[in-house]
């Protein structure tokens, strides 16, 4: 009797968690109008601007635009452009005008392609925001941008959310 009660538990209990892992996987992102696509580690991540053939740019949030929000955008650059001067001058130049703008680190980071993570803090309606930009080097003239940003806390504690997506991040 005994036997036959533990092994409906154990029974119960891999039904139970096929159900949730089932639920907990994210998907991936393709589309026709773009010539990248990524994985999605997580189902709460939900697009909010689709590319198109005029715009192929694409965005997501984690569930409220506060607790994450991605954008990926293309960037051409000249062939002898370091991807830290391109940072330098690109981003920094534009975020610095942000309320309360600090320049965090930048990071060594490779996954499909190889790049420079950029983190940085900001203000934005009195609450602690933080942006982490992944510069991504598809080739030579080549660089794609993926722009995380959300209330401090949340986007560190999507990091490894946000680091997954990169790292499976490929051009087609």
């Amino acid at each position: 009797m005994k036997s036959r009660r533990l092994s409906f538990m154990m029974f119960a209990l891999t039904v139970v968690f096929t159900a949730v892992s089932a639920f907990a996987q994210g998907g991936s992102f393709s589309d026709p109008n773009v010539e990248y696509s990524f994985d999605l580690p997580d189902a709460k991540w939900k697009m909010t601007g689709k590319p198109s053939a005029t715009n192929p740019n694409v965005e997501y949030v984690n569930g409220d635009r506060l607790e994450g929000h991605l954008e990926v955008r293309k960037q051409t650059v000249s062939k002898t452009t370091l991807l830290t001067d391109f940072i330098n001058n690109d981003a920094e130049t534009k975020l610095q005008f942000l309320p309360g703008y600090v320049a965090g680190k930048q990071e060594s980071f490779a996954g499909k392609l190889k790049g420079i993570v950029f983190n940085y803090e900001f203000v934005r309606s009195g609450r602690s925001m933080a942006g982490r930009f992944y510069f991504l080097r598809a080739n030579n003239t080549t660089v794609y941008i993926l722009r995380f940003t959300g209330q401090k806390d949340s986007l560190r504690s999507l990091r490894g959310q946000t680091d997954s997506i990169a790292r499976t991040f490929a051009v087609k």
